[in-house]
């Protein structure tokens, strides 16, 4: 276990370093919002691109693994929901607000470094199709399920240009879109374009999570510390726990994939959570909470989940 903790612990120092600067303000908050968007709408993207562009996508998009780790996100999710409106009697477009945040876990910029530091690059192929359907799946499901149980929720067409806005935003999307279209179109980049991908992607997670150490001096434990614990819990926990019973006992899938599927199914809550309950207003501080335990328990809950595994 202690060599385990060796091999993440520097995942977890650098964003405890972007907390620790922004919070002592060597490094401005407007830096931190830079810097993110440096990473988020550029060296990621540039990432997930250079991945999707050059992997054998159908060795890696295998359906067992899917559904492995997006049933676990769908349980998760329900019981999220379930829990804010029986046990903390949320109402239902807050308890959507709350389930969002055991939906959504942090695939890449927690999932990717912490799964190359303990299984290297090559490891990360099945992360990347897990990943490749994250944000569409998640935003669908959410933001269907939101528009329907709020009281002033949109018609089924506005629903779906709220979903297709929220993809087509988001940079990420765009990166994986053009790596797909590069792959399957067999379209062949000079040396010179993949060169200054490679330098832009090989920047992508350490500046990503210098900045999401930074993000999460926004955020604080308030009043709703049992449901954050609630929504932590599910996504570092029930969420990898259901993925693993499934990967393992039902689609037998290989030591490499059932790497991928329960370290990335382990990772705590993403921020995306906090920017949805934000769009509709409601589970904000439940979704700050969240995000900021989870991340912080997660040091624990990846290094367990990775002994389990083994290989190390």
């Amino acid at each position: 276990m202690g060599n385990i903790l060796v091999v993440v612990l520097p995942v977890f120092l650098i964003a405890g370093a972007g907390y620790l600067a922004t919070r002592l303000k060597v490094f401005p908050i407007a830096s931190v919002d830079g810097l993110m968007a440096y990473a988020l709408r550029f060296a990621v993207p540039c990432l997930l691109f250079r991945a999707i562009a050059t992997v054998d996508l159908g060795e890696v998009f295998d359906p067992g693994l899917l559904i492995s780790f997006y049933t676990g996100a769908v349980v998760a999710f329900a019981l999220g929901i379930l829990g804010a409106r029986t046990i903390f009697h949320r109402r239902p477009g807050e308890a959507v607000a709350v389930g969002f945040g055991a939906l959504f876990s942090n695939s890449a910029l927690l999932g990717l470094p912490i799964m190359e530091r303990a299984y290297g690059t090559d490891s990360l192929a099945p992360n990347f199709a897990i990943i490749s359907i994250h944000a569409p799946f998640c935003y669908l499901l959410g933001i269907t399920v939101m528009e329907f149980a709020r009281a002033d929720g949109r018609g089924f067409a506005q629903t779906g240009v709220a979903v297709m806005q929220a993809m087509f935003r988001n940079a990420l999307m765009i990166g994986l879109a053009i790596g797909f279209v590069v792959n399957l179109g067999h379209i062949q980049l000079h040396e010179t374009i993949w060169t200054a991908v490679d330098m832009l992607a090989n920047s992508a997670l350490p500046a990503a999570l210098f900045g999401l150490g930074g993000i999460l001096t926004r955020y604080q434990l308030k009043s709703s510390v049992g449901e954050s614990a609630m929504i932590a819990g599910l996504s570092i926990i029930v969420h990898p726990a259901i993925s693993w019973a499934l990967g393992s006992m039902v689609f037998d899938l290989s030591e490499p994939f059932m790497r991928s599927l329960v370290v990335t199914a382990a990772m705590a809550p993403g921020v995306n959570s906090y920017v949805f309950a934000m769009q509709y207003a409601r589970g904000q501080a439940q979704a700050a909470g969240a995000v900021l335990l989870g991340t912080a328990v997660s040091v624990v809950t990846a290094s367990a989940w990775i002994y389990v595994l083994g290989g190390i």
